[in-house]
């Protein structure tokens, strides 16, 4: 097992490397790009702005954010660039890096992100590693609670629903199944937060933030009820939202191996029930419910919560990928990706260590 773990930690540098490269050459040929964005806002505002922006850049402008008389017109390929000083848009091209060739610009970012150093947001000024830093703590919460809380919800519920195949208690928890799983989320947010949290009838829970603004001045029990009592809504949001598929699939899983010649020969032999289901179907059933485990976290963590974190005030990772997609802040945007494709490369591998000591026939060592 120890080669195999070798073997997958060195593929994960390729890996890595060709996510990152075809992620920054999509980015590259993207429209609207953070110098467009900002030439966009000169051509908009005026002197003004225009007059202020060049005055740091040293560059001169005339009436309207326009080049100075006798001034060369600009080659630039950027749209809105007619007009403007060519030295204001060298310039611009500069500060966000964009004075470099792509493919120099790359292997700096390949370098930096060997190190750690994921760069600099292009609006807020800040290491990308100190904004993911400070959001994490949102998402560590919403996804490992909500992952856990239905994963704890549909592995048992979908071996009762295996077992009661067809049953009365199989038919109304399979509506209650498809109803979570055809409502979206955001719409099970809106009604959590008009029933509970100061709508039109109760006000029980928060409505913001991770935790209390006193939370410092707490004891430690009351911190981790006041922490429960702000995350108890939003994760109730997703895992009402997530629970469905899994529950299925699970059942399904379960249904497939009950049915196979190996279960007839165990009950042949005396064994009871229980020792059927959990000491020969459990291994079998549950490797496909483990293998989407990675995946489900690592949705939750980045992306399966920036509505529920527009919808309850959370600023958390979902949220701020969000925000630099629609600003074009490249670097948080290389950054998450490369930190989310990490963590799911990780989490893989952590998947596949887990088959093991679940079913100790599985040996990928002897596979390869």
């Amino acid at each position: 097992m120890t080669a195999y773990i070798l073997r997958r930690l060195l593929l994960m540098i390729p890996t890595l490397f060709g996510v990152l490269l075809i992620n920054f050459a999509i980015i590259q040929l993207a429209p609207g790009g953070p110098v467009e964005q900002i030439l966009a806002q000169l051509r908009g505002v005026g002197a003004d702005v225009a007059g202020r922006i060049s005055g740091a850049t040293g560059a001169e402008t005339g009436p309207g954010g326009t080049a100075p008389a006798g001034a060369r017109p600009t080659d630039s390929l950027y749209r809105g660039a007619q007009g403007l000083d060519p030295e204001l848009i060298e310039e611009l091209k500069r500060q966000f890096g964009f004075d470099r060739p792509a493919p120099e610009r790359f292997w700096r970012m390949c370098r930096d992100f060997l190190r750690f150093d994921l760069g600099r947001s292009f609006y807020r000024d800040r290491p990308v590693w100190s904004l993911i830093r400070e959001k994490l703590p949102v998402s560590i919460s919403l996804g490992v609670w909500s992952t856990l809380l239905i994963y704890v919800i549909s592995i048992p519920l979908g071996i009762r629903k295996a077992v009661c195949d067809g049953s009365r208690f199989d038919a109304w928890t399979s509506v209650l199944v498809i109803a979570g799983n055809a409502i979206p989320s955001f719409l099970f947010a809106i009604v959590l937060v008009m029933v509970f949290a100061g709508g039109r009838y109760l006000q029980w829970f928060p409505l913001r933030g991770l935790v209390s603004d006193n939370w410092a001045e707490l004891s430690w029990g009351a911190r981790i009820l006041d922490y429960a009592w702000h995350m108890t809504l939003p994760v109730l949001t997703i895992t009402i939202g997530g629970f469905a598929s899994l529950t299925m699939l699970t059942k399904n899983s379960f249904l497939d191996q009950i049915h196979l010649q190996y279960v007839t020969t165990a009950r042949a032999k005396g064994c009871s029930p229980r020792r059927v289901l959990y000491g020969h179907v459990f291994r079998n059933a549950m490797l496909i419910v483990i293998s989407g485990f990675p995946a489900a976290l690592i949705l939750m963590l980045f992306t399966g919560s920036v509505l529920v974190e527009v919808i309850f005030s959370l600023d958390g990772l979902g949220l701020l990928g969000f925000e630099a997609a629609l600003k074009r802040d490249y670097p948080v945007m290389m950054g998450t990706l490369y930190i989310f494709e990490l963590l799911t490369l990780l989490l893989a591998l952590v998947s596949d260590i887990t088959y093991t000591l679940i079913d100790p026939r599985i040996d990928f060592e002897r596979r390869a």
